[in-house]
């Protein structure tokens, strides 16, 4: 009976290993995607800026 439960920590232990090593590339990538939404958010923050300068209010 002890023997089978070593096995099913093992088997426990191994099944955490996997989890880590698959979320990491989720979490990189959601990294990735959340620093882009940001810098494209700063670009068209900056280009409404300079429509607004360019405007002609004299219209």
């Amino acid at each position: 009976m002890a023997d089978k439960d070593d096995i099913e920590l093992e088997d426990d232990f191994l099944a955490d290993e996997e989890a880590d090593s698959s979320d990491a590339p989720v979490e990189v990538a959601k990294n990735n995607l959340t620093k882009r939404r940001v810098i494209d958010n700063l670009l068209e923050e900056r280009r409404l800026k300079k429509q607004l300068a360019d405007y002609d209010y004299d219209l």
